[in-house]
């Protein structure tokens, strides 16, 4: 069943700025079936916030890979943030770090690469009949079913389109967000964000359908997931492939204008120049980012310069690993 907060509407939105990286225009994604309406939840401060890593690159408990994962718990509200890259990977390190994911409800995917949706299946199916709830509502942003293709090739690459099919099998259901969204009291879904800033950080080997042929992906259904704390926002992205400015400041243009408590996940910035650290930096700066947690695709180099030039006073800025958890309000 595929569930849809709001009409369907043109997806994505392309690079501006002024800049001289060219804009791309990007394509609607196919027409959904049949929706039913995602209920209307009231704003709300979360609390008590716990946060942990079941996929990365490093891992001090159960093992690493390319991609990322981690358990949000938010007042007692659990979400499963990405499910990695390898079928298994999240479901050992689950078991590994003493996590029951069959008390989760919730699933969040940034967007429709491999390394970030390709435990979904074996995670629903290791819960769906003891526990039929349980990682059984997946939100998504508006594209995350577009077909994908090489320049020159004609096979469909997007992996959320069979998954789909099979994850509804379990009776899962999906629901597309195309604003941002509270998904439970204090818990926001950010939806497609707006590439205010050219920060280009996708390949750019993947095409979409569009009105004259096939077009440049851009990923427009990248998302992230905000926490609304007292203490301020906690940004959660996967590949960040919105770019890391451009989610930040969506959050707090949509969600709420506060500090940045933390930013953590990954941010796609291991092959940033150091012109482009320099100018995020600055950008994170003007933000008020108090700390910084880079996981997956960020890269080291990324971590390290945001430690000297991004992070608040008293914050701090660092790699984290499979295992590594996040609490606040406690």
């Amino acid at each position: 069943m595929l569930a849809s907060c709001r009409p369907s509407s043109p997806a994505g939105q392309e690079p501006s700025g002024g800049s001289p990286i060219p804009a791309v225009a990007t394509a609607p994604s196919p027409s959904p079936s049949p929706v039913d309406t995602a209920p209307a939840r009231g704003t709300a401060r979360a609390r008590d916030v716990s946060i942990t890593v079941l996929s990365t690159s490093k891992a001090t408990v159960g093992e690493g890979e390319w991609g990322f994962c981690a358990l949000v718990d938010v007042d007692g509200e659990r979400i499963l943030f990405d499910t990695g890259a390898k079928r298994q990977t999240v479901l050992r390190n689950a078991k590994a770090a003493g996590v029951d994911l069959s008390t989760v409800p919730h699933v969040v995917l940034s967007h429709h690469h491999g390394d970030h949706v390709g435990g979904l299946l074996t995670l629903r199916r290791s819960v769906s009949e003891h526990a039929p709830e349980a990682l059984r509502t997946v939100h998504v942003a508006r594209g995350m079913f577009t077909p994908r293709r090489r320049a020159t090739k004609t096979t469909q690459l997007n992996e959320m389109i069979p998954i789909r099919a099979a994850f509804e099998q379990t009776g899962g259901r999906f629901v597309v967000h195309d604003e941002p969204e509270q998904i439970v009291p204090g818990v926001w879904v950010t939806g497609p964000v707006p590439r205010v800033h050219p920060e280009r950080n996708w390949s750019g080997s993947r095409r979409v359908p569009g009105d004259d042929g096939w077009i440049e992906d851009t990923l427009p259904e990248s998302q992230a997931l905000v926490i609304d704390t007292d203490e301020g926002l906690v940004v959660i992205s996967g590949c960040g492939h919105a770019g890391i400015v451009n989610t930040l400041e969506h959050a707090r243009s949509t969600i709420r204008s506060a500090k940045v408590r933390a930013a953590l996940g990954g941010f796609h910035l291991h092959k940033a120049s150091a012109e482009h650290l320099d100018w995020t930096a600055e950008q994170l700066r003007g933000l008020s980012l108090e700390s910084f947690y880079g996981a997956h695709c960020t890269g080291a180099k990324a971590v390290e310069h945001f430690g000297r030039s991004a992070i608040a006073e008293g914050g701090e800025s660092r790699e984290i690993a499979v295992g590594w958890t996040l609490t606040l309000g406690e």
